[in-house]
Formats: structure tokens, C-alpha cells, sequence
């Protein structure tokens, strides 16, 4: 007794020896890094060693580290739960609880992967079903209601399957097309100097670079229209087209008694229409951006040009200002 004691005053006098056993012994020290709690403060609680770590970060309380991978699993006790710090894989096991039970697991899983598919089908069926009606619809309404019910009972049923579903899509694919475009990039091309075409498109007069007649800002332009198009509204323009038609063909070729040429004809009339008033605004755009300048920051033109928003000074700037000015 007497030996040991000389012997552990022996090893505490020595610096190295000392340090080893204080760390020994904070090794051995179990400290939850969950809750920061020891094993004085809990003496019945559970503890385990997870994972790679060492030192007192290997310590952790079974209850703690139960919650700590139930948040990161987040109900999908398939997903792995690795440690923070050495990043080892958590061994997670459950009690065996039957055959009957794992069967149910397995067809939880099952559903759980073809659930996505299954949607995706009725999806697609269901649009396939709305593009049928649609392209029954547009055939009575374009061709006449009797003339249309008598032309889909007389044709075969796997061809109405097959073609009608193709008239909303054989709209879209042409609306996605913006012929306006080619005819301006032509118009701007050959016609620029033809002085009979001024009084319908303007060409406007612009010097140097900024000309509104140059085929790589033409194309750029054309280019910018198309990427920026709005699917919604290329969608809702392509499925109103015969809707439209048949209404401007009643009202301005009722002496055709023709149901479908009627339509045709106010179709026509439609997209002509339309297309050459989008075709003017769009050059009227180009003149506009092509002849923007940029001012000297000045007093005076602060005051021209800023100063409409300022109570007082309206009348002014009205009376100085050019009216064909415009300030972005």
C-alpha cells in the first residue's frame, strides 16, 4: 500500500506524466455533445458511441442523438444520417417486425416510386382528352355545327383520335412563327427607299451607326421579340384564332354561305390585320430606339426634363420642352 501510493506521488511529480493522466481521464469523462450534459448529471441515461470522433465529442446520449437524426431524416427513415464532424455513416437497425409489416413497407415504397408516373399519365391523358375537344369543337365551329357532327360520325373513329388533337397543336406550332418579322426585315431591306412606302411604314431618319436600316440591329431586334415571347399568350392567341375568325367572318362576309370559306376569309382578314399593325408599332419602336439621345447633365436640362414631377414648374417645362420629346 505503502508502494502505491509512493508510486502515484512518484507519477504526479512528473509534468509529462500528469498531463497524460488528466487527459486519460477527460477522455473517459462522458459529455453529451447534444445537450452539453455529463454522465454526473444523469447517471441512468443511455450513452453511445456513434461514430469515428474521439475525445469527449465520441459521447452522446441515445435519447439525444434519437432526436437528432429523426430532424435530419425528417420522416424518410431510408435517408442516411452521417456524423458533422468525422462524417461516418450512423449504424441505425430496427426490431424485425414481421413478414406481414415488411410486405406493407415494400408496398409503401412501391407506390411511393410510381405514384409520379401514374400522375404524369393522367396529366398527359387529361390534355390529350381536352386537345380532342377542343379540335371537335373548332371543326363544328369553323365548318358549321350540323356540317361538323355529320363529317366526325361519317369519318373513322381512330382517325378523329389521331387528327383532332392536332389542331390545337398545329395552332400553337404557326403562332410560334412571327411571319411580321420576316415581311419588316424585308421591308426594311428593299423598300427603305421607295418613297411611296413612307407614307405607310415610316423608316425614319437617323444618322451614323444608329440608322434604323441595318441588317444586324434588324436581326437582333427580331432575335430579342422571339426569346421574349409569352408562352401564355402565344397559347391563348393560338386557341382564340378560330373563335376570332368566325366571328369577323358573320360580321363582315355574311353574303358567303359557305360556313368554312366564310371563316377562312376572316381569318385572314385577322392576321392581315393584326400583322400590319404590329408590323408599324414595331418600327415605330425601332425609330424610337434608334434616335434616342443621351443629354449633358446640366442645370438647364435638369430642369427641362426633370422638373415636370416638381409642384411650380409644369407650365414651364411644358411651354420649353419639345412635345415630341419623351422622358424614360
Amino acid at each position: 500500500m505503502a508502494n502505491d501510493e509512493c508510486s502515484h506521488s512518484a507519477i504526479q511529480g512528473l509534468p509529462g506524466a500528469s498531463q497524460a493522466l488528466q487527459t486519460s481521464e477527460d477522455e473517459n469523462q462522458k459529455s453529451c455533445w447534444v445537450c452539453f450534459a455529463t454522465e454526473a448529471d444523469d447517471k441512468l441515461a443511455a450513452w453511445v458511441q456513434p461514430c469515428k470522433c474521439i475525445g469527449t465529442t465520441k459521447w452522446v446520449h441515445q435519447s439525444c442523438l434519437q432526436r437528432w437524426v429523426d430532424e435530419k431524416q425528417r420522416g424518410n427513415i431510408s435517408h442516411k444520417v452521417l456524423c458533422p464532424q468525422c462524417k461516418a455513416e450512423y449504424i441505425v437497425v430496427f426490431p424485425s417486425m414481421g413478414a406481414f409489416v415488411a410486405l406493407l413497407d415494400s408496398l409503401e415504397e412501391i407506390t411511393h416510386k410510381i405514384s409520379p408516373f401514374i400522375a404524369g399519365g393522367v396529366l398527359l391523358g387529361s390534355i390529350y382528352w381536352i386537345a380532342i375537344t377542343y379540335g371537335a369543337v373548332t371543326v363544328m365551329q369553323v365548318v358549321g355545327h350540323r356540317e361538323g357532327l355529320e363529317m366526325m360520325e361519317s369519318a373513322d373513329p381512330l382517325v378523329l383520335l389521331v387528327l383532332l388533337p392536332t389542331i390545337p397543336v398545329t395552332l400553337i406550332s404557326a403562332k410560334m412563327y412571327n411571319w411580321e418579322d420576316s415581311v419588316l426585315l424585308f421591308l426594311r431591306k428593299y423598300c427603305a427607299k421607295i418613297p411611296a412606302l413612307a407614307y405607310i411604314l415610316p423608316f425614319g431618319n437617323v444618322e451614323g451607326d444608329r440608322s434604323s436600316i441595318v441588317p444586324d440591329q434588324t436581326t437582333n431586334a427580331n432575335s430579342n421579340s422571339n426569346a421574349h415571347m409569352s408562352p401564355t399568350r402565344i397559347f391563348c392567341s393560338a386557341l382564340l384564332l378560330p373563335t376570332i375568325s368566325t366571328i369577323i367572318g358573320k360580321i363582315f362576309f355574311r353574303s358567303i354561305k359557305n360556313n368554312l370559306h366564310r371563316t377562312i376569309l376572316g381569318g385572314l382578314t385577322y392576321i392581315t390585320i393584326k400583322g400590319a399593325l404590329k408590323i408599324y408599332h414595331k418600327q415605330m419602336l425601332y425609330i424610337r430606339h434608334s434616335s434616342r439621345k443621351i443629354l449633358d447633365y446640366t442645370e438647364s436640362n435638369l430642369k427641362l426634363y426633370r422638373g415636370s414631377n416638381v409642384p411650380g414648374r409644369a407650365e414651364t417645362v411644358s411651354a420649353t420642352r419639345d412635345d415630341s420629346e419623351q422622358v424614360v
